[in-house]
């Protein structure tokens, strides 16, 4: 559809209202996308950022995305953690913390660097298949002997 932040920014809200309409929030987020590629060209000469400060300094961009775009549009090291990777690391006993943002942090201590990048993709597909948020299969799991089960209170 738009290949620079010029192009998109030159698209109609409607149309990529339409586009983006089965994620949440559409109307919302087609707003955001438009001023995010505003602040992109005007900031940083119409090239997304790949330093993770800059990058989090777009209006719209959160932790986990800047730290998707580090790792996967610039090879970088990051830690991309959404629900997925917070609830089974703090689950397994890795780590012990709140909220993602804490989650980041005690991995960036704790986890080697090498295992940075492929982390997300590892417990995203893991979270949706076998740790599961609600009655986990903890019975086909291939890491059951290592998991601490924090906060379990039922599984399969």
């Amino acid at each position: 559809m738009a290949a620079t932040p010029a192009a998109l920014l030159a698209t109609p809200l409607r149309t990529i209202e339409r586009l983006i309409y089965p994620v949440g929030f559409y109307r919302t987020k087609a707003g955001v996308i438009h001023g995010l590629c505003r602040d992109l060209l005007t900031r940083f000469g119409g090239r997304v950022p790949d330093d993770l400060d800059a990058l989090l300094s777009l209006k719209g961009v959160g932790r986990k995305t800047a730290n998707l775009v580090v790792t996967m549009g610039y090879g970088k090291p990051g830690i991309c953690v959404d629900t997925h990777v917070h609830r089974i690391s703090n689950r397994l006993g890795y780590v012990r913390t709140r909220t993602p943002d804490e989650t980041e942090a005690a991995l960036r201590a704790r986890l080697p660097r090498r295992y940075w990048i492929g982390y997300n993709d590892l417990l995203v597909a893991f979270g949706q298949n076998v740790c599961t948020p609600i009655s986990p299969r903890c019975s086909a799991c291939p890491v059951s002997g290592l998991c601490r089960r924090v906060g379990l209170t039922s599984a399969r």
